[in-house]
């Protein structure tokens, strides 16, 4: 499949919120929450900082993106979303090993994300691009378990964190 990986502009940003609630669907139905919060708009999105890498579908379509959020000397892979539509093509693990890569090119020696420990397509996933669980150390993380907590994101499973050494 022809997907081209670039960094995010400024004519994507309506398209980042859209790609994510059409991934979360996958949560909806398995999780069956009573709510769930919207995605957070595109500009809200770059407002956290950090840098966003999307995948564009050789029609020009937006059909997914990586976040990762930079703080203090940690690379942390907020959100990865792909739609539904082009689940299961490797899209995913492409764009975080352009994440990788982009935080190694900044610098990084480790990426860390925080995910669903018994969600198939999360932790296992992530085991797969060579990820492993670690325990949540640094100020930055501690604060995401509790930002976690506070959105109810517990109830649905183990949340669990997890690394990538950044090899050159």
């Amino acid at each position: 499949m022809n997907v081209l990986l670039r960094p995010l502009n400024s004519s994507d940003l309506e398209y980042l919120a859209p790609i994510e609630e059409q991934a979360d669907k996958l949560f909806l139905e398995l999780f069956r929450p009573e709510h769930w919060d919207s995605a957070p708009t595109g500009a809200d999105r770059v407002a956290e900082g950090g840098f966003i890498i999307v995948a564009e579908h050789q029609s020009g379509r937006l059909v997914g993106f990586v976040h990762v959020l930079e703080h203090f000397g940690i690379a942390h892979l907020e959100q990865l979303s792909v739609l539904p539509d082009f689940g299961r093509r490797g899209i995913g693990g492409r764009l975080v090993g352009a994440a990788e890569q982009a935080a190694k090119d900044r610098g990084y020696s480790e990426l860390t994300l925080r995910t669903y420990a018994d969600v198939p397509w999360n932790a296992q996933f992530y085991r797969g691009l060579g990820f492993e669980e670690e325990e949540p150390d640094t100020e930055f993380h501690k604060h995401l378990v509790v930002v976690e907590k506070r959105m109810g994101l517990d109830e649905f499973g183990r949340r669990i964190q997890m690394h990538v050494i950044l090899r050159s």
